[in-house]
């Protein structure tokens, strides 16, 4: 399974390393792929909440627009 957020306020190296450990540590992402320039982020895994995902990202302090 494939989720793909479009997330605002990354703009760093540090705000990948943020957002990619903050989706980890959930159940289920195997991998996570973050695009600053176009401000996506694609989680691959089995069993992906979107609420879940929002939450990881919006607590390590960024602000989800879409997930699809």
């Amino acid at each position: 399974m494939k989720k793909t957020m479009l997330v605002e306020g990354m703009s760093c190296n540090h705000c990948i390393m943020a957002v990619t450990n903050a989706l980890k540590e959930l159940d289920g992402v195997s991998n996570v792929d973050v695009d600053l320039e176009n401000k996506k982020i694609e989680v691959l895994g089995d069993n992906l909440l979107e609420e879940n995902l929002k939450e990881a990202v919006e607590e390590a302090g960024y602000d989800v627009i879409k997930i699809k």
